[in-house]
């Protein structure tokens, strides 16, 4: 299988795997179960899955072992997505080219629908089915410890918090804005690798080589993101074009001008390769999807 349909047969899988949790997932408010289903089945690359695969197999797991962690990260992610569209947060109307959850349905269903997502983010991890394969417990609650820290204060939350704090602060320091961004964005990266180490009982180099790959794409998929938010029009990005400087948000081609951001792409994405030495063939995906977030087009 080439890398391209290996990384297809990923994003496919979690496509099903998502679909089959939800369609399990009852719950007697309605109008909650379709927002649930809108803001996680509405499409999105699943980059965040995608690492939990391929890590795991990196490190000799396997795959069917990871279908709970990459649900489970994917319902963080889009959980995160509908809070941070609301208008007291970002206040964006498009998401992947639809209306975003607020818009579609109302705010409170969409505050609700984040939360209903959260809890079933970390359900998912610890309430495999009976025919499915399973981890260990104590594999169980190192994911639940990885997913609660990426998610939470010291992590996505804090990142959302800082970014929400720098409005209007367009000459921070380079420092403070990727402090912002290794929290919001990257935390969960990092994460999506690290619930495959656990899944494939990774040994400690292969942690800390994965971590650190996590960490530089993480980087990596932001900066892109600042280059993508100035190059591209709305119809392309599936969000507003152009929605961070008009909230007055520091960036990275703000900070550094677009040239200089781009090569801190390019540098952040030969250092998260490099991470990888230590990992044979089977960390091709990894590499893959390195070289996909500084080279994608939305």
């Amino acid at each position: 299988m080439s890398l391209s349909k290996l990384i297809t047969h990923y994003q496919q899988r979690i496509e099903q795997q998502l679909e089959a949790l939800l369609v399990n997932y009852a719950s007697p408010a309605k109008t909650l179960q379709k927002a649930m289903r809108y803001a996680v089945l509405g499409g999105g690359k699943r980059i965040r899955p995608v690492l939990v695969y391929a890590s795991t197999e990196a490190c000799g797991g396997h795959i069917e072992l990871a279908d709970p962690a990459a649900c489970a990260v994917e319902l963080i992610h889009a959980y995160s997505l509908v809070h941070d569209d609301l208008p007291a947060m970002d206040d964006d109307d498009l998401r992947r080219g639809q209306p975003t959850c607020h818009k579609a349905f109302d705010e409170a269903t969409a505050i609700l629908t984040g939360d209903a997502l959260q809890s079933l983010a970390f359900q998912a991890i610890i309430d495999t089915p009976n025919d499915t394969a399973k981890l260990s417990l104590s594999q169980q609650l190192a994911q639940l410890k990885v997913l609660t820290v990426a998610a939470g204060a010291n992590g996505m939350v804090a990142g959302q918090a800082l970014d929400l704090a720098a409005v209007g602060k367009q000459h921070m320091l380079l420092a403070d804005l990727e402090q912002i961004h290794r929290h919001k964005t990257g935390a969960l990266i990092r994460a999506s690798v690290q619930l495959g180490a656990i899944t494939a009982n990774a040994t400690a180099e292969q942690h800390q080589a994965l971590t650190h790959f996590a960490d530089c794409i993480g980087l990596a998929f932001q900066v892109k993101d600042d280059i993508l938010d100035v190059e591209m029009d709305t119809s392309v990005l599936g969000k507003q074009q152009g929605a961070d400087a008009a909230k007055d948000k520091p960036t990275y081609p703000a900070l550094l001008g677009l040239e200089i951001a781009r090569q801190k792409a390019q540098d952040l994405y030969h250092e998260a390769v490099s991470a990888l030495s230590i990992f044979d063939d089977r960390a091709a995906p990894l590499r893959e999807l390195a070289s996909f977030i500084i080279e994608r087009r939305h």
